[in-house]
């Protein structure tokens, strides 16, 4: 299906010039959001979830649930504005529960109307929180899916300073010494009429220590740049998107030398990668702060394929950091941060949402 909502840009998406005529593109907002323990209020025995229920630690009511959906359900809605009409066509997200909160976040007044698919598989995640991706099932047909698992191990005794350590959604078994963490979501599927394979990401936490954790999340980011791989033997010109809150920066190892992303499109080079957020970064842009200090946790990486400077097919424009001033803290010791979940009211998340603009030429 034909989508109706048209962009009209200016030549300099490829040649800049004061008196080019517009060109008109057919156009897709693509998003990831971290939702921040999106928890319905029900004590799953199976899962470490005891605090987000009526009686734990976050006092986690009813009430509290449905302000949660209606934040976020306004949020997805506005992501990409003003310059597409339409919400994100494919949105990325992170910290779920199960499938039922993300049923009842597309069931919100704000998203009904989209129609959104879901696509979703429980993690091995201690606190099982998951990924998972939504779509509008107009413009998008997912053709294949499937959770790859993160396979990393603990070969030796647990240092005695990650011990003493909050491992939070890290878990380690001592039988095995598996680290359990949330698996990759792989969705292929057609965008309109073009083939496009997405990558959902949470990667470990920085739980012990950044420098500590450091190799589950290399781990993470080698698991992803073999799926790539695999899907480039099967076609070389194979478009991927791999997105998600990685808890590491654009300059990080996993990043940078574990994906091999490279911050500039005359960079990357045939089967590589590219990340428009490292140049952020480097403006001291963020999606999340701690102590005061900024970083970009939440990407969207794609292949060479969707940089090519042809817009017969749908190609990268542009992406953005979606941070709306009712999502910041406007007071208080994090006056300026993300304004997330407190004990008292449910806020939006500890992360902004990220995005980007996919275009072709009609």
């Amino acid at each position: 299906m034909r989508t109706i909502f048209k962009l009209y840009l200016f030549s300099f998406l490829s040649v800049a010039s004061l008196f080019a005529q517009p060109k008109k593109y057919n156009f897709h907002t693509i998003a990831f959001y971290n939702f921040e323990n999106l928890f319905d209020t029900i004590n799953d025995p199976s899962t470490n979830d005891d605090e987000w229920t009526p009686a734990g630690r976050q006092h986690w009511t009813k009430e509290k649930y449905e302000q949660k959906l209606k934040n976020l359900s306004r949020v997805i809605s506005e992501i990409g504005t003003p310059e597409n009409s339409n919400a994100p066509t494919l949105i990325g997200c992170s910290e779920v529960e199960n499938r039922g909160v993300i049923e009842d976040l597309i069931k919100q007044e704000k998203l009904s109307g989209y129609d959104y698919g879901i696509i979703h598989f429980d993690s091995p995640d201690q606190r099982g929180i998951d990924v998972a991706l939504l779509y509008q099932k107009k413009y998008f047909r997912p053709t294949s899916f499937s959770n790859i698992p993160l396979l990393i191990y603990k070969n030796k005794p647990v240092a005695e300073e990650v011990q003493n350590e909050d491992l939070g959604d890290v878990e380690i078994k001592i039988d095995n010494n598996r680290i359990f963490t949330r698996d990759q979501l792989l969705v292929s599927g057609f965008l309109e009429n073009e083939e496009i394979h997405i990558i959902i990401n949470h990667w470990p936490s920085r739980s012990g220590g950044e420098k500590a954790s450091s190799p589950y999340r290399e781990a993470a980011g080698k698991l992803n740049r073999r799926i790539i791989d695999s899907l480039q033997q099967i076609n070389p010109q194979a478009k991927v998107i791999t997105m998600g809150d990685l808890n590491d920066g654009p300059f990080n190892k996993s990043i940078k030398i574990a994906l091999g992303a490279k911050a500039k499109k005359s960079e990357t080079l045939e089967f590589e990668t590219f990340n428009p957020f490292e140049e952020m970064a480097e403006k001291g842009m963020g999606t999340l702060a701690f102590r005061d200090s900024w970083d970009i946790f939440d990407q969207i990486i794609m292949t060479q394929s969707f940089i090519q400077p042809d817009f017969s097919s749908y190609k990268f424009w542009k992406a953005g950091i979606f941070n709306r001033p009712y999502l910041i803290q406007t007071s208080g010791k994090y006056k300026g941060y993300p304004l997330r979940n407190t004990l008292t009211e449910a806020g939006f998340s500890d992360h902004f949402p990220v995005y980007i603009y996919l275009v072709k030429e009609f």
